[in-house]
Formats: structure tokens, sequence, C-alpha cells
């Protein structure tokens, strides 16, 4: 199993912007399953400790082969948004969603980057990444076949 990683090269980010986009990517399925919990109230306070819990779920061979296992991530990179959305197309043909599969990342534009898009709360965002929960070697080759690795 490999964790996939698609980021933009256009967007010339620097070390540290291209380092925070793909760690948003990378934990982007773990965090959104957090986020949905808090959202519909399912996340248990511990008042006494001042915390939350959550439960989480993953698939057996994701917990197995990739928690437990080698943990691989493959960085690729696209030459542009377009082609970026084009390892969504190719996900979504392969029957894999978006939010539950695979996640968009987009920055909030508030250091480096500037807007590409306006969001529905006013706020300037830009398309940097996709990350992909960790996939079976096969399922990632057939996404990343089109994609150099990053450099």
């Amino acid at each position: 199993m490999r964790q996939l990683i698609i980021a933009r090269k256009d967007l010339n980010m620097s070390p540290g912007k291209l380092a925070a986009q793909v760690a948003h990517a990378s934990i982007a399925f773990v965090s959104r399953q957090i986020q949905v919990m808090y959202e519909l109230g399912i996340a248990t306070p511990h008042k006494e400790i001042n915390k939350f819990s959550v439960e989480l779920f993953f698939e057996p061979e994701i917990l197995d082969k990739w928690f437990c296992g080698s943990f691989t991530k493959t960085i690729c990179e696209a030459k542009n948004r377009t082609q970026l959305l084009k390892a969504k197309t190719i996900a979504e043909e392969l029957g894999l969603q978006e939010e539950k599969d695979f996640f968009l990342i987009k920055d909030n534009c508030l250091t480096e980057l500037e807007p590409e898009e306006i969001d529905e709360s006013g706020i300037g965002r830009t398309l940097t990444c996709i990350g992909f929960k960790p996939l079976e070697d096969e399922i990632a080759w057939k996404i990343s076949k089109k994609f150099q690795l990053y450099r």
C-alpha cells in the first residue's frame, strides 16, 4: 500500500509552503473523519482532562499494511491545476470518491499564494494538492503513472 499525493508545480511554492500543503494532503483522510465527528457532536468531551475523543474507522488493510507497515508515500507533481484535476477524474473513473478516498487541498492564501477562487465565505483559496487515503499499489499506480515524481 502507498499514499499518493500530487502537488502543483506551477505555483512555485517555497519549500516550507510545499511541505505544509503535502502534510495537509497526507493527513486529510484522518482529519476529515475527526472534523465530521466534531461537527456532528460525536466527539466526546472529557472535561476533567480538557480533551475530546473520537472514534476513527479504517479498513483493516490500511491499519495492517500501512499504519503498522511501511507507511509509504509517493509525491508526484502536476504541471498545473488542469493536470491536478486530471488525477481527480482518473480517481473517479476508478470508483474512488472525493472526501472519502481522496481530498482536494486548498490553501487559504494568507501567506504566499494568490487566490484562484473565492469561496462562499468570501475567502480566497488556491488548489494546491490532491491527497489520497492509502491505496493498494495497483490502484495508486493507475493514477500516478500519468505524473512524474516531484522534483
